[in-house]
């Protein structure tokens, strides 16, 4: 079997006293492969830090017992340096330097993209050091690669031209491979968890994939009947 090169397991920490939020957060990142926990309060992030020893957190500002901010100020006024993106429903400038005059490395307003959080804490893991440059840009199974940096895909070497949604579709594949993906979870991370469409949509743009990415064996875009479709080298 191939081996599977992506993005490594990091340890995020999801905090925000909007359950459904740290639910949503939680679930699209395990899809990613990162590892998660999650704290519904600021005193339940400090302990959660110290248990969990995360390598990000994504930060609510406004929680009830003490706000994000004072989590942040109280992490570097113990030296705790671990990288912190904070949530808000509040952009204006003002906010935004109070988060980065308290420490925050960060700063992203509700509402948000699932895809933008995920490159969001890629470029602040880079930025910080925790997440080795090629690991976290250059994506492989067996020939086929993804970089995102030059945007380019290639495969047995030969370049491969996708579109805008191609490019999406086929990067969630790769960086989830090997693991079988429903064609729901695939409309909300490629179409976005807002997106209006249906299984159809899916079921074309791997139609196209495929007769990009398949021209040559061994085929990589598997379905799996009744449950999705996965990258792999055959059953």
């Amino acid at each position: 079997m191939a081996a599977r090169e992506s993005v490594p397991s990091r340890k995020i920490l999801v905090v925000d006293d909007e359950e459904y939020i740290t639910d949503l957060l939680s679930t699209s990142l395990r899809f990613q492969g990162f590892e998660v926990a999650t704290a519904g309060a600021g005193l339940e992030a400090l302990s959660a830090v110290q248990s969990f020893g995360p390598d990000l957190i994504m930060l609510d500002v406004n929680m009830a017992d003490i706000d994000g901010f004072e989590v942040c100020r109280r992490l570097r006024s113990d030296g705790d340096l671990t990288p912190v993106i904070f949530l808000t429903a509040k952009d204006t400038k003002e906010d935004m330097l109070s988060g980065f005059t308290k420490g925050g490395d960060d700063y992203m307003t509700k509402p948000f993209s699932l895809e933008e959080v995920v490159a969001r804490i890629q470029a602040v893991l880079r930025r910080s050091g925790t997440a080795p440059a090629d690991d976290a840009t250059v994506h492989r199974y067996a020939d086929l690669v993804m970089d995102d940096d030059t945007h380019r895909a290639t495969r047995d070497g030969e370049l491969v031209e996708l579109s805008p949604t191609e490019w999406k579709l086929l990067r969630y594949l790769l960086m989830n491979a090997e693991r079988v993906l429903s064609k729901s979870q695939i409309l909300d991370h490629v179409w976005q968890y807002d997106f209006g469409g249906d299984a159809s949509s899916v079921e074309t743009y791997i139609s196209y994939l495929r007769k990009k990415i398949d021209r040559v064996d061994p085929k990589l875009i598997q379905t799996v009947r009744g449950v999705g479709y996965t990258i792999r080298t055959g059953d």
